[in-house]
């Protein structure tokens, strides 16, 4: 059997840190995050990474684990956090993922393994060039002649996974599709528990997302974007796509107005977590606790010692 571990979802700004912090003091936990913007260092307040006071004392892993500059991927995050994990639970204690990025949960749940690539490979240097050249709808017609199937579901414009389909292909002699299929016939790693935090009224998840983002511009949100800017971060690297880098960024960079760009962010953080919930309604089984106008930690404590319980976590 799986050893059994606790998640912690929901949409931005829903208090998945908080409630994860509560649970740890109660049943000896330590917090793996699965956000896939705090695990960059020097990006601390556009990511609401958790202070030393918010964390209050509890352990918490995959934060601060790799430059802005790196292109940091689910497949590596599953390699880490997994250590992080069983390392947790060869200590005897909880681990408690909590996190808003879905697919990270999810791979890291299901033990899901990753075709290796490499971004430096000559290969993919090759087929970028290629596809450079071509064009993305005769790269796509290649594709289909080798895996019609991913073939199908992408559109000529997505660069990005028409070269990787294609170089997982002539690295492996395997089609992704393939791949992913015999992924989701083993086993699950990790039998989760999962707590999934949202808001009664949708105005009151907005109403908590724009204080969110006006307490990040208060607490130096532009000085950040413009400090990570002037020490070489590229602007186009993953990091700096994050919502809250790429607006802010846009408006430094053009002399746009700051203010503005807090707008801008306002806007693509609702729109976040909307995705967010629809990919979180997925996960079967899981526990729902839903907000009034604000998070009641004390109630919320309440509920998820009693799912807990019936879990058999504690």
């Amino acid at each position: 059997m799986p050893p059994k571990i606790l998640v912690i979802v929901g949409p931005t700004a829903s208090g998945k840190t908080r409630l994860a912090v509560e649970l740890a003091h109660e049943w000896n936990g330590e917090v793996v995050s699965a956000d896939s913007m705090q695990v960059y260092r020097r990006m601390d307040i556009g990511t609401a990474k958790p202070t030393a006071e918010e964390m209050d004392g509890i352990p918490h892993h995959m934060i601060d684990v790799a430059d802005p500059g790196e292109d940091f991927s689910a497949a590596r995050y599953v390699e880490m956090a997994s250590a992080c994990v069983d390392g947790i639970l060869a200590r005897g204690r909880l681990p408690i993922v909590a996190g808003g990025t879905g697919l990270y949960i999810d791979s890291l749940l299901s033990g899901r393994t990753f075709a290796a690539f490499s971004p430096d490979s000559p290969l993919r240097g090759e087929l970028e060039a290629e596809l450079a050249r071509r064009g993305g709808a005769a790269m796509l017609e290649e594709l289909a002649r080798v895996d019609p199937e991913t073939a199908a579901r992408l559109h000529p414009n997505d660069h990005k996974r028409i070269v990787r389909a294609l170089e997982v292909f002539q690295q492996t002699g395997k089609t992704i599709s393939q791949h992913n299929r015999e992924t989701r016939a083993l086993p699950l790693r990790y039998d989760a528990l999962t707590l999934s935090l949202a808001f009664q009224r949708r105005e009151d998840m907005w109403a908590r997302i724009d204080r969110r983002v006006d307490e990040m511009m208060a607490a130096g949100l532009a000085e950040e974007v413009r400090a990570l800017l002037d020490s070489g971060v590229p602007v186009r690297c993953t990091a700096m796509q994050a919502i809250g880098y790429k607006e802010m960024a846009a408006a430094l960079r053009g002399g746009g107005d700051v203010c503005a760009a807090a707008e801008e962010i306002k806007l693509r953080s609702r729109q976040y977590a909307k995705r967010q919930l629809t990919w979180f309604r997925r996960t079967e089984g899981a526990k729902w606790l839903f907000w009034g106008p604000e998070p009641d930690f004390e109630a919320a404590c309440r509920t998820s010692t009693k799912y807990l319980e019936e879990f058999g976590l504690v």
